[in-house]
């Protein structure tokens, strides 16, 4: 199990070793994109049209910074070079893990969705403690659809 997943990991960077640089701006891009996405509406990056009622925590920052760097990268894989025919199928393990990636660093109690389920106090006594897990879970789901659509570049290229 260790030696495949090296293998993956060695593949992947080998075909992002390769990249040519407007495959690198679609991933910078893509990038920018989540940041802005994720980062405005859970008010990580401070916006007049959203506030948060609790603080972002400690993590937040750098968790949607890696969150978008996964997903910049990610988004690259599905972006066409050469003649080369790819599959373009989207990765449901990125899907979920942005989406995870959102709601890890949002904020407990702005939380519409937590609020109707667990009211004010359970998103502050169960959900706000979940957060960090969620963060964790949402970077390893990323990582591991970023590093097998890269191996895939690599492992089964198409004429």
């Amino acid at each position: 199990m260790l030696h495949s997943s090296r293998t993956f990991i060695v593949r992947a960077l080998r075909a992002v070793a390769v990249w040519p640089l407007s495959r690198w701006g679609i991933a910078a891009g893509g990038a920018v994109l989540t940041a802005l996405v994720v980062g405005l509406p859970t008010a990580v990056i401070p916006n007049p049209l959203f506030t948060r009622t609790v603080p972002t925590p400690f993590w937040g920052y750098p968790s949607l910074a890696l969150t978008a760097v996964l997903a910049g990268l990610l988004l690259a894989t599905y972006v066409r070079t050469g003649a080369r025919a790819r599959d373009r199928r989207p990765s449901r393990l990125g899907t979920v893990g942005g989406l995870l990636g959102f709601f890890a660093v949002g904020c407990p109690v702005c939380n519409k969705l937590v609020l109707l389920a667990l009211g004010t106090s359970g998103a502050l006594s169960i959900w706000q403690p979940l957060q960090p897990l969620l963060a964790v879970v949402s970077l390893a789901l990323l990582t591991v659809a970023t590093v097998r659509r890269l191996a895939g570049e690599i492992a089964c290229p198409a004429a």
